[in-house]
């Protein structure tokens, strides 16, 4: 079930809140009822960014190797023609 809590039981209930993640759910934090932040466990963190971090460098190590450079209207009509084909 999906965990909505107001920011301020971040403070007043922490003990709470880190139930709650430690199951694995986030918990979305409100303001004045709007979102605000979602509150995650350091597991769930990781598994939600595991791999990015490799990628970044992989993207980082091809563009040493490789001299092209697009701009980005090259890219995104590249991008627009893929899509719409």
């Amino acid at each position: 079930m999906i965990q909505i809590k107001p920011v301020s039981d971040l403070r007043n209930k922490f003990t709470e809140i880190e139930k709650i993640v430690n199951t694995g759910e986030p918990v979305y934090l409100t303001k004045n009822g709007y979102g605000s932040m979602v509150v995650l466990s350091l597991e769930a963190y990781s598994k939600l960014i595991d791999g990015v971090d490799a990628a970044l460098d992989e993207a980082d190590y091809a563009a040493l190797e490789d001299d092209r450079r697009y701009t980005h209207e090259a890219v995104f009509t590249n991008l627009r023609g893929r899509i719409n084909d």
